[in-house]
Parts: C-alpha cells; sequence; structure tokens
C-alpha cells in the first residue's frame, strides 16, 4: 500500500477551516509531525493542489487534541499554521477562529461525555499556556451545529458557540504592553504593541497615507504599503520579547481608522504579509483591547463605550467581529466572543507512504 490513512475530521470554526486530528494519530516525533502535515495540506505549493488545503492562510490550519491531565482542562489543543508557499509549520500563535471548534471535535471524539442541553468544554491552548472554556449546545447528547447565528465571513447561520477567556494577556509577548510603553515609534510612524491573546502591533491608516477603508485587493497589491510594515514589524519583533521574527507569522500587523458602521473600530488586518478577508479571533481581541487602553494609537479613532460590561464591534473587510469585555474600574478582567462551527467532514486524510508509515 502506498498510502497512509490517517483519522480526521475536517470542520470550519469561525471564518476559518481546518483539520482537526488526536494526538495519538500523528507521529510523536516533532519534525516528522510537520512533515506529515505539509503534505497532509499539499505545502509547500500555491494551489495546495496535492493535499485538503486551501490554497489560502486561513484554510491551511490544523488542530491537534488530546484528552487533558491539567485539573483545570478537559482537552489539550495544540494549533499549528501549516504556510502554503513554504516547507514550514508555524506554532508560535493561536487562532480563535480554529479554537471554535475545538469543543465539538473533543465531544464528537469521545474525549469526555456531552451533557444533555449544553456541554462546557474547558481547553488546555498548548500555544500560549492559557484555558478557555467553550459553551457547546448538545441537544439530547448530540452536537448541534444548525442554529441562526450569522457571523460576518460565514454564508447562512448556524448554531452559536460561546468562547470565553479568563486570562489571555501577554499569551505570548509575556505582557499586555510588551514594550512597555502604551506607544513607540518605528520609522517616524507611531505604533501601539499589545498582546491580549495575539501579538499585533496598530497603526493609524492616516499616519501611513491611507484611508483604512481600501479593498483587501487593494492593500494586497500596494508594495510600498507591505514594505513599511514589515519593516516596522522586524523593528518590533525584538522589542515585543518574540526575536527575530522574519520567519514568523507574529506579530500580526493591524491599521486602523474610524469605524463607518457603528463599531468601536475599523481595521485592515495583515496575517503578518498577506491582507486578511476579515480578522482574527484573537487579533480582533487585542485590538479592541487597545481601544480600552489610555493612550493607545487607536484611541483617537476609536469608540470604546462605557460601562462595566462592553461589547466592542471590530469593523473589518467584510462585517464586524464583536468582542465582550468584562471590566472592574479600568482593568480587563475577562473577555468573551461568539463564534459558530460545523463539521464538513468526517474520514481519513491519506498521505504518501514514504512520508509516514503510520507507525507513531
Amino acid at each position: 500500500m502506498s498510502q497512509t490513512r490517517i483519522p480526521c475530521l475536517l470542520m470550519r470554526g469561525g471564518t476559518s477551516k481546518g483539520a482537526y486530528f488526536l494526538a495519538d494519530d500523528l507521529p510523536s516525533d516533532p519534525a516528522l509531525r510537520d512533515q506529515v502535515l505539509l503534505a497532509v495540506m499539499g505545502s509547500p505549493d500555491t494551489r495546495q493542489i496535492d493535499g485538503i488545503g486551501g490554497a489560502d492562510s486561513l484554510t491551511s490550519k490544523v488542530a491537534i487534541v488530546r484528552r487533558s491531565t491539567r485539573d483545570d482542562a478537559d482537552v489539550d489543543y495544540l494549533f499549528a499554521q501549516v504556510l502554503v508557499e513554504e516547507a514550514r509549520v508555524d506554532y508560535g500563535q493561536n487562532c480563535g477562529n480554529i479554537l471554535a471548534a475545538v469543543g465539538p471535535f473533543a465531544i464528537e471524539r469521545g474525549l469526555l461525555p456531552a451533557g444533555d442541553a449544553q456541554t462546557w468544554v474547558r481547553i488546555f491552548m498548548e500555544n500560549s499556556g492559557q484555558v478557555a472554556t467553550a459553551q457547546v449546545a448538545t441537544p439530547g447528547g448530540v452536537v448541534e451545529y444548525a442554529g441562526d447565528t450569522v457571523i460576518d465571513g460565514v454564508p447562512g447561520g448556524a448554531a452559536p458557540l460561546v468562547v470565553e477567556f479568563a486570562d489571555i494577556a501577554g499569551s505570548s509577548c509575556g505582557a499586555l504592553l510588551p514594550t512597555g510603553h502604551v506607544r513607540d515609534r518605528f520609522d517616524g510612524i507611531e505604533v501601539t504593541c499589545i498582546d491580549n491573546g495575539m501579538p499585533v502591533i496598530l497603526l493609524r491608516a492616516e499616519d501611513l497615507g491611507r484611508s483604512g477603508y481600501e479593498s483587501r485587493e487593494e492593500l494586497e497589491a500596494d508594495a510600498e504599503l507591505k514594505a513599511r510594515l514589515e519593516s516596522i514589524r522586524l523593528q518590533a519583533g525584538p522589542r515585543m520579547n518574540l526575536g527575530d521574527v522574519s520567519q514568523r507569522n507574529v506579530p500580526k500587523m493591524c491599521l486602523v481608522s474610524t469605524p463607518r458602521h457603528g463599531g468601536a473600530l475599523n481595521t485592515r488586518s495583515f496575517i503578518p504579509h498577506h491582507c486578511h478577508a476579515s480578522i482574527g479571533v484573537f487579533g480582533a481581541v487585542s485590538a479592541a483591547t487597545a481601544c480600552l487602553v489610555a493612550d493607545s494609537v487607536v484611541q483617537a479613532v476609536a469608540s470604546p463605550g462605557e460601562g462595566e460590561y462592553r461589547r466592542l464591534s471590530i469593523e473589518h473587510p467584510s462585517g464586524e467581529f464583536s468582542v465582550a469585555f468584562r471590566l472592574h474600574g479600568e482593568q480587563i478582567v475577562g473577555c468573551g466572543l461568539v463564534r459558530t462551527a460545523r463539521l464538513l467532514f468526517d474520514g481519513q486524510v491519506c498521505i504518501p507512504r514514504k512520508v509516514w508509515t503510520g507507525r507513531r
């Protein structure tokens, strides 16, 4: 037999799509596992024609899940970003969209029992060391995917899936403001470097001679802008305790401007070299958090709202992403978001046997 068959669920989580695996179904050696994941997705290849990747970073993602041995978690979740055009797998970040389907996956695979109406799944995020809690609808002890909840970037409706985070500040960088400053200046441009689940560098679009309302296609074709963003990113990376980021997907770059549709902030996000069709989950959380940080670069253009409980709508090219905050005074004590997920395919993904024989 020339193929190795690996049990796999293909799932949509939020506005991303990925392959979900039990950790025990993949090689235990990390280097060999990376080779397997590259073969699964068909990387490196711009079309990913020889794998199940969708020729886009948003559809070339992997969740590796196992039953947790921690007292505060039910399952452990490792996120892997499989690069499309490079033979590389990046574990240096979280993905909140892929996280959205980890709870349903864990229930589908029997890692924990389902409740009669709702199931709370405590998920330890290995990439950042934090725990999230997903509330999954399970009427009759079965995951419910159908519903009327709509999120921008996904056609139609689905069952709501609530994900809450207790403390994700400094998830990758060690501090909410990893440079130690609310504002920094690189190449003459003021920025706010922040990490509340995702390391992000926020810049006012007007400071770069852009409106912030350009389409994804316009920004994707703007070579001069992308070169300036990369220069700032490479300088800021070490200051954010991330070291040399030339071969990393973090920090993300995010242009901000005044919201146009009643939201808190308008954004154009880069991940990090390509303009995002929307905005990542944790990228949205970090951007929304900056709205609440006194003297951040976004405050001049943001509408942060008032009160102990706030829902901040982050506008992006294909709609908006709402982040809920719970505050005590000026301190953020919790945040959460509403996502949806759907099981797309349940079966076995095949890779060349020469890559891996299937023996762990």
